[in-house]
């Protein structure tokens, strides 16, 4: 069974690789939404988990300033998802195509930040700070669950 950790690490790789594949294509002067759509829903999935499962178990534990510090940037992050796709939604792509591609590095480096401080210093805490039951239902939400209809993060609320 891969841990807890490694399974969300591997939803960051997952993530960022359909971002950078939508960058791709653009660097080409195609503009698929699939990719990109795609990785915004299992990153709002994975925010999802992290806000519902994992967070506060570890806030519980003590580990209060660097969740706050996640829960602030998921914020960023669901802004810059939600600006993307009204640039996909609401224009002539050929005439955004600039924007997108600038939003989606602005995207992929505010990931990179992000994830660069949660993946040593949050993850390493599901192994030890959530309870046996949280750590189930964490790993069983992982397998197959889904975001709720109009949930959004913390900070976007």
């Amino acid at each position: 069974m891969v841990s807890l950790q490694a399974a969300l690490t591997r939803e960051h790789r997952d993530i960022d690789a359909g971002i950078e594949a939508f960058v791709a294509d653009l660097d080409r002067g195609v503009i698929d939404p699939e990719p990109l759509l795609n990785a915004f829903e299992a990153l709002r999935r994975h925010i999802y988990l992290e806000e519902e499962f994992l967070f506060p178990a570890i806030r519980q534990s003590g580990l209060v300033m660097p969740v706050l510090v996640m829960l602030r940037e998921h914020g960023t992050l669901w802004q810059l998802m939600d600006t993307l796709t009204e640039l996909l939604e609401g224009n002539d792509r050929a005439d955004v195509g600039d924007v997108l591609l600038s939003t989606c590095r602005e995207l992929l480096g505010a990931l990179d930040q992000h994830n660069s401080k949660e993946e040593p210093i949050i993850y390493p805490h599901a192994a030890t700070d959530l309870t046996e039951e949280a750590a189930a239902d964490l790993a069983d939400f992982l397998e197959t669950g889904t975001t709720p209809d109009g949930w959004a993060c913390e900070a976007a609320r």
